[in-house]
This record gives structure tokens, sequence and C-alpha cells, in this order.
């Protein structure tokens, strides 16, 4: 295997992870002010993703830098043509990681209120911006031959690259609600799980629809395979979530989102960004990438500290692993 093809699949991978883990957390935080009636139920909520919501967006740094040092070309496009988007996501980013920190500061219900905004919209910002993002790579950009982004704003806003937001928004508060089912007790438990599978219809709708969309774009036979593997797995974990089982729901959602993403990736290589403009300007895993020498020496760098990366993650999991419930939160 061409060492291009692996770190398009390492680019990949990268980011099927930070979907699935920081994907639970962007949908606590979307569902803070639905699920937490009182300043301890949204302290549980909080505390449930409190160990590893940072943790999590370490899968994104490390996506950003393999893109940046694999795929230069690809990096420097997207980032210069997606400038605001991605600006957007990333002052949601700091928005969000900033009330997490502060919230708990002082004890006013003022103060609390508006931080617990923050990390609302933080988490719904990014939530909408990544599906409109990814479906503008998928279904191409306008390029000149250069390379250079010909576009404006107005052309990543397109109905695809909608239903691409409403999509990731509607997988990833489906996503959170299953992971507060499976991570709390009592009464917000119950309404977690109900509240998943009732945002599950609707999310299976926009997903098939996306998926069916992107597969008119283009395609191939692992593709087809892996969107029919997605709209599985979701139907199973809601099907799990139905009869109180959370484990298998929280694995249905992660498997469908995996799938998902893994369907894009699937049906757009060998390119990497394709131009709608200039044929000429189409990025592939090929013309986008680094020195082979370069490739070379990352490769043998990812080998030696991945699984040490995988391995701390998920003793971290594994530490943190309990329910808790408001009887887990002090008054004060």
């Amino acid at each position: 295997m061409e060492l291009t093809t692996v770190w398009f699949l390492l680019v990949a991978v990268l980011f099927t992870g930070y979907f699935i883990l920081e994907g639970f957390d962007f949908g606590v935080g979307m569902l803070l002010p639905v699920l937490g009636r009182d300043d301890r139920q949204r302290r549980v909520l909080i505390n449930t993703i409190g160990p590893v919501w940072d943790g999590n967006e370490v899968w994104l740094i490390t996506a950003g830098g393999a893109m940046f040092a694999a795929f230069p070309e690809w990096y420097a496009t997207l980032f210069s043509g997606f400038y605001l988007p991605l600006l957007l996501i990333l002052l949601a980013l700091i928005a969000r990681g900033v009330a997490f920190e502060y919230r708990h500061k002082r004890p006013e219900a003022s103060w609390k209120r508006r931080w617990d905004q923050a990390i609302f919209a933080g988490s719904a910002v990014p939530a909408v911006l990544w599906g409109v993002a990814f479906a503008n790579i998928f279904r191409g950009v306008p390029l000149d031959a250069d390379h250079e982004y010909v576009g404006g704003l107005l052309d990543l806003l397109h109905p695809y690259a909608l239903l691409g937001g409403l999509t990731t928004l509607g997988l990833f508060l489906t996503h959170g609600a299953v992971f507060l089912a499976l991570k709390t007790t009592g009464d917000i438990r119950e309404r977690a799980g109900a509240l998943a599978v009732k945002l599950g219809a609707g999310t299976a709708v926009a997903a098939v629809a996306f998926l069916g969309w992107s597969l008119t774009i283009r395609s191939s036979a692992a593709a087809v395979v892996l969107a029919a593997g997605a709209a599985l797995a979701l139907l199973g974990g809601l099907a799990a979530a139905r009869v109180r089982r959370e484990g298998w729901a929280f694995t249905g959602t992660a498997v469908a989102i995996a799938l998902a993403v893994a369907t894009l990736f699937a049906a757009l290589f060998p390119n990497v960004l394709p131009s709608t403009a200039d044929p000429a300007g189409t990025l592939t895993a090929v013309n986008a990438a680094s020195t082979p020498y370069t490739l070379k020496i990352m490769t043998w760098v990812a080998v030696v500290f991945t699984p040490i990366v995988l391995a701390y993650q998920g003793w971290t999991y594994w530490v943190f692993r309990r329910r808790i419930g408001v009887q887990n939160i002090p008054q004060h």
C-alpha cells in the first residue's frame, strides 16, 4: 500500500475518532438546558464529560497536524477556503472550554447561566459547521488550476451542505443523549433515554437523506456497503435505547457515526478536495501529499506513539466509567 493511501486512511481514522468522541461531548453540551432542570442536574451532565472532553479534542489537533504534515496542499487550500467556518468552530471550542473551567468559580445563578449558554453555543456551532464543512469537502468547491479557492462564503452554504450540518447536529444530539443515559442514574437517565429515541427518529431521516444524496454525487461499492451499515447501526442503537440497553445503544450510535464518516472518505478517495470549477484544480492524495521521505518518517513516529496515546485514553475512560447522579453532587 502506498504511503499516501496509508496517511489518507489515518486522517480518516482520526476524524472518525474525533466525531465519535467529541460528538457525544457536543450532544451533552447542547442538551444542558434541556435535561438539566436545576443547577445540580446541570452539574451532573457536565461531570459526565468533565474528565474526558479535553482529551477528546486531541483527536482534532492530531487530525489537523497529520493533514498539515502529510497533505500540506490539502491543508493549505482547505484552511484558506474554509477560513470563516473553521474560525467560528475554533472560537466556539475556545468559548466552551473556558465555560467548563469558569462556570463553578462563582455561586451566582446569573454567572452560571451565562456560562451554560456558552457551553450550549460552543457545542451547537461546531456540531452544525463540521457537517457543512465535510459536505463541501465531499461535494467539492471551486478551485482554480493552482488549487486556490475562488469561491465565496455563500458557495459553501448550498442545500447539500446545510443538510450535512443538520445531519451532524442530529447525530451528535442523539449520541449525546444515549451517552447521558449510559452515564447517569435516576430521572436524568430516564429522560435522556426517552429523548434519544425521539431525536434518533428525526436524525435517521436526515442521515439517510444525506448519505443517499452523497452517493448520487460520487460513489463506490465500498461506500454503498458502509452507508447501509451506518443506517443499520443507527436503527439498532435506537432499538437498544428503546429497551434501555444503553451500552448497546451507545455502541450503535458510535458505529453509525464511524460508518457515515467512512462512507464519505471511501467515496472521496483518491481525491481529497474535488474542484467544481476547473478539473485541473482537483486535489488528490498524490498531488497534495508531502515527499515520500517525509511520509516515511511520519509513519514510524505514528507506529511508535499511536498505541501509547490510545492506551492512555482507554485507561482514562476505564477509570471514569461509573454512572453518576444528583446524589453524587454536593448542594453547594
